[in-house]
């Protein structure tokens, strides 16, 4: 009997024992792994430093009250989200370790304000506006960083863009711009969608610089 037992205490040791290294290795392997992984990776849309490139000036509007954009939910998040157009162009999937640093919906939104200051507009919120100041109300419909290959990609914005002068409707405009991306990974989408958005911004000033809107 007590040979039994010392066999079975032994065993169970041995087994421990095991347990026990092999755990040490995963942990050692863990630590030697995000030793190499930079950690995640947050993008912005950069500087608006750059001028803005327009065909018209934007003298009609002075000043305009600019409204937070609207969208789906996906674009009230960090998430950083692609397609694979030539795989499964109905899905859409969200990159692991790299995120926005604000909302699509908030950094879209500055942006477009950003640009239409730089063009020598006043830009107004709907607390501090003035009777008779148009306003701009702005929906994004897709805001996608695709994939045509595993090597081809690019950024696309579509923006639906409207002007009110008070309840009235002066005019309704979809942007949508296309930019290919210089690298086929979060960065390159970053990139391509922060120019695409450029891109749309100045196809708006330029809209709006047509548009007649009535003094009150």
């Amino acid at each position: 009997m007590r040979t039994n037992v010392n066999h079975t205490t032994h065993h169970t040791l041995a087994r421990l024992l095991m347990a026990a290294t092999l755990g040490a290795a995963v942990l050692l392997a863990g630590c030697s792994s995000t030793s190499r992984n930079p950690g995640n990776a947050t993008y912005d849309f950069g500087p608006a430093t750059a001028p803005v490139p327009t065909t018209a000036a934007f003298a009609p509007l002075p000043a305009v009250v600019v409204t937070d954009i609207t969208g789906v939910a996906a674009l009230d998040s960090e998430r950083m989200f692609y397609r694979l157009n030539y795989a499964d162009p109905l899905r859409t999937r969200s990159y692991a370790n790299s995120r926005w640093a604000s909302t699509p919906l908030s950094m879209v939104t500055q942006r477009i304000k950003s640009r239409i200051a730089q063009s020598g507009a006043k830009v107004l919120t709907p607390t501090d506006a003035s009777t008779g100041v148009p306003i701009l109300r702005m929906e994004i419909d897709d805001f996608t960083h695709a994939f045509d290959s595993q090597a081809q990609s690019f950024g696309q914005i579509v923006l639906r863009a409207s002007l009110f002068q008070g309840h009235k409707l002066i005019d309704q405009r979809t942007f949508d711009r296309k930019t290919s991306a210089g690298s086929a990974d979060a960065g390159g989408g970053a990139s391509a969608l922060a120019a695409a958005t450029d891109a749309a911004a100045a196809d708006m000033i330029a809209w709006l610089a047509t548009l007649q809107v009535p003094r009150q």
